[in-house]
C-alpha cells in the first residue's frame, strides 16, 4: 500500500503503510462552529470503519491521543490546538426498515431529520436545526423542547479502542444522562453508527413542526459563531427562584432545571464581552465569537459567568461543551 501524507514539517514516525491522507499541523479553525483554535499535530478524514481502524492504527504506532470530530459544534479547541490525531468523521449511509433508521455516525444530524421527515417517520423533528452529526447527538445526548435522544435511540455500534472490537449497546446500557452518555465518559468507544427508533407520522404535519422549529431557532439563537448552548441547566431546589422564573417567564421548569440563560441574564451578564468573546444579547446560554476571539476569551468569559452566577445567585455552572487540548 502506498502512504498518502500531507507534510507540513517533519517525518512521520512508524509503519507508513496506510491509505489515509493524514496531514500535519492542520488548523482546526474552519472545523468548528466556534471558529476558534490551533494546530492539529495530525489530521485526517474518514469514512469508514476501515479507514478508521488505519487511523488508529498511526496513532497507536506513534503514541499520539485521538480525539474524534464531526461537525464541531459543542467543542472548543485549546489556541495552542491538539497535540494528537483528529480524526473527523464524514459522509455515512442511512438504512430504513420500517419505523427503524440506521445511520452512520458521521451523518449530519440536518439530514437525518429531513430523511426522518420525507418517509414519514415522526419524532426527531425537536432537532431540526441543531449542527452536528447523529453520533454527537447520542454522544452528548442531545435535547431541545423536552426530547432528547435518549427517548428514541435503540441501539448504538461502537469500535473499543482497547479491545480492539465492535460492541452495539442497547439503549439502557448507553447510561444516557442529561446531555451525558457512556460514549462521553468513556474514551475508549467511538460511535460507528445508530439505530433509532421513531413512530409513524404525517409527512405534513412533520415538516410543519420541523417550520415551526427552525423558525423558533432563528428567531431566538444568535447569527454569530457559537458552539450552542454553553452551560448545562442546572438543577435547583431553590423555590424563592423558581418562583420568581416561573412567574417572570410564564412557564413551569422541567425536571426541576432551571435555564441557565435566565442566571445568566439575572447575574447582570446579558452582552459581557471579553477579548472577541461575548455572551450573546438574545439568548444569553450562548457565548459568540464576534470575529477574532481566542479560546483564552472564551475560558475567561466562562469563568466569569460562573463566578457571578455563584457569588449572586448561589448556583454552580457547569458546561454542556468541550475543552480540547487544554
Amino acid at each position: 500500500m502506498k502512504v498518502k501524507i500531507e507534510r507540513k514539517n517533519k517525518e512521520l514516525v512508524g509503519n507508513k503503510n496506510f491509505m489515509i491522507n493524514i496531514q500535519e499541523n492542520i488548523s482546526l479553525v474552519p472545523y468548528t462552529t466556534f471558529r476558534i483554535g490551533g494546530l492539529a499535530k495530525f489530521f485526517c478524514e474518514v469514512k469508514n470503519q476501515e479507514e478508521l481502524k488505519e487511523a488508529l492504527d498511526f496513532a497507536e504506532k506513534n503514541k499520539v491521543v485521538v480525539f474524534l470530530l464531526g461537525k464541531g459544534s459543542n467543542i472548543l479547541f485549546s489556541d495552542d490546538g491538539f497535540a494528537g490525531l483528529v480524526i473527523k468523521l464524514i459522509k455515512g449511509a442511512c438504512q430504513i426498515s420500517g419505523t427503524n433508521m440506521k445511520c452512520g455516525a458521521g451523518m449530519s444530524l440536518a439530514k437525518v431529520v429531513i430523511l426522518a421527515m420525507k418517509t414519514s417517520l415522526t419524532g426527531l423533528e425537536w432537532a431540526a436545526g441543531i449542527p452536528g452529526t447523529i453520533g454527537g447527538a447520542v454522544r452528548g445526548n442531545a435535547g431541545a423542547y423536552g426530547s432528547e435522544m435518549k427517548n428514541i435511540v435503540q441501539a448504538v455500534k461502537v469500535f473499543d479502542i482497547k479491545e480492539k472490537q465492535v460492541r452495539i449497546y442497547n439503549s439502557v446500557e448507553c447510561e444516557f444522562e442529561y446531555r451525558c452518555s457512556l460514549f462521553k465518559k468513556n474514551k475508549n468507544l467511538i460511535i460507528l453508527s445508530v439505530t433509532l427508533e421513531l413512530q409513524k407520522g404525517e409527512t405534513e404535519q412533520i415538516s410543519q413542526k420541523i417550520q415551526t422549529i427552525v423558525k423558533k431557532r432563528k428567531d431566538t439563537l444568535p447569527k454569530e459563531r457559537s458552539a450552542g448552548s454553553f452551560f448545562k441547566n442546572p438543577i435547583t431546589n431553590n423555590k424563592k427562584l423558581i418562583k420568581q422564573f416561573e412567574e417572570e417567564k410564564k412557564v413551569k421548569i422541567r425536571d426541576d432545571k432551571i435555564p441557565a440563560a435566565w442566571l445568566i441574564e439575572e447575574a447582570g451578564l446579558r452582552g459581557k464581552k471579553i477579548g472577541g468573546a461575548q455572551v450573546d444579547k438574545k439568548h444569553s446560554n450562548f457565548i459568540v465569537n464576534t470575529g477574532q476571539a481566542t479560546a483564552q476569551d472564551v475560558i475567561i468569559l466562562a469563568s466569569v459567568i460562573k463566578q457571578k452566577v455563584r457569588e449572586k445567585l448561589s448556583i454552580q455552572l457547569r458546561e454542556e461543551i468541550q475543552y480540547v487540548g487544554f
